[in-house]
């Protein structure tokens, strides 16, 4: 079968032919039919990460389940299923406290899985290596949907939509008639966007350092699109009666975009950092800012999400038409395509490309 893989840091992307495993006892095999290109598969390539080569890109996708192992009860050949790149073990501390998203036995960067055609160890992103046409997973890591959700929408729910919807709903826990801020507007910017709108925001500011992004931002919801230069500061405080917006909620994951959300934010409110950045990029806050100002400043992990839970719900919104994903998908291509996918993702263009992998 054939898979996108990286083998160093920069290394150009190719499609190359791989072997995986037959499932195990508690794997599934699944036929990827829709998969998305996101920011997190390009911090594998760019260094951000430092995962082990070579290593099959992807994690957000959904296909169809060609053969199950003996010890699988959570689906059947012939399922239509979301994959899930952190599934919880349902039995540690954390998960035990409710809070399946910061499972501490899953989420690592990559897992080893297959061979390369020439008999090299191979790894896959966050256990799924998704851009590929074919997985072998654990059985934890699919969540079944209905047949009749397309595979295009479905392949966003296992991460650009959970996570900025979670971030939105659960995190934040933005209500009614409050304002604001998106910084960043990749897909999951967008989704987070679109979910505010739905929660009942009454401004929501989209910001983005390209103006082509303000298409974009209104189709998702925005009532404002603002660049980000200098002067947004700003244009925030014009826009909320000078004090700034309730949320800020970052969906870059860099420490000078976290210190404009924080600059955004009223005394009082709340900033989200959604976007995942690299562990020696600090953040610099001054002590008395800190003090005077008495936001709140947190991280949104899979948008505090339990995705077992969340999926199918978001599935029926999709499916009883309240909830429209159409605004996100701005590219479709082929596995071939996919390294010039990343290529566009890295120039900030567009929102998510999807790739269909199946021949």
């Amino acid at each position: 079968m054939r898979a996108l893989v990286v083998r160093a840091v920069d290394a150009p992307l190719r499609v190359e032919e791989i072997e995986l495993p037959a499932p195990g006892p508690d794997e599934v095999r699944v036929s990827v039919r829709a998969a998305g290109v996101c920011h997190s598969d390009l911090s594998m390539v760019d260094g951000t990460l430092a995962p082990p080569y070579p290593l099959v890109l992807g994690h957000e996708a959904a296909g169809v389940v060609l053969a199950v192992g003996d010890a699988v009860t959570r689906v059947a050949p012939g399922a239509h299923v979301v994959l899930n790149w952190a599934p919880p073990c349902r039995s540690c501390w954390y998960c035990g406290r409710d809070e399946p998203w910061l499972c501490e036995r899953t989420g690592s960067p990559s897992a080893p899985r297959g061979r390369t055609s020439a008999g090299e160890a191979l790894h896959v992103t966050l256990g799924l290596g998704a851009l590929a046409e074919e997985v072998v997973v654990p059985q934890a890591a699919v969540i079944g949907v209905p047949a009749e959700l397309p595979f295009e929408a479905a392949a966003l729910l296992g991460c650009a939509v959970l996570t900025g919807v979670g971030a939105v709903r659960r995190t934040a826990g933005v209500a009614p008639g409050e304002s604001v801020a998106v910084i960043g507007l990749g897909g999951v910017g967008l989704s987070v966007v679109a979910a505010a709108r739905a929660a009942g925001a009454d401004q929501v500011l989209a910001v983005d350092v390209s103006p082509a992004k303000a298409e974009l931002a209104v189709a998702a919801g925005a009532t404002d699109f603002l660049l980000a230069d200098e002067t947004l500061s700003r244009a925030v405080r014009e826009r909320t009666a000078g004090r700034g917006v309730d949320h800020a909620l970052e969906c870059v994951g860099r420490s000078a975009t976290i210190r404009t959300a924080w600059r955004a934010t009223r005394r009082g409110g709340q900033v989200t950092v959604v976007g995942m950045g690299a562990k020696d990029d600090i953040v610099g806050l001054g002590a008395l800012d800190i003090f005077h100002s008495a936001r709140t400043l947190r991280s949104s992990v899979y948008g505090s999400s339990d995705p077992d839970r969340d999926v199918p719900e978001l599935a029926r919104a999709v499916l009883d038409g309240t909830l429209d994903l159409g605004y996100l998908i701005t590219d479709r291509t082929t596995l071939d395509g996919a390294p010039e996918a990343f290529a566009r993702m890295s120039r900030g263009e567009g929102a998510r490309t999807v790739i269909l992998p199946a021949p």
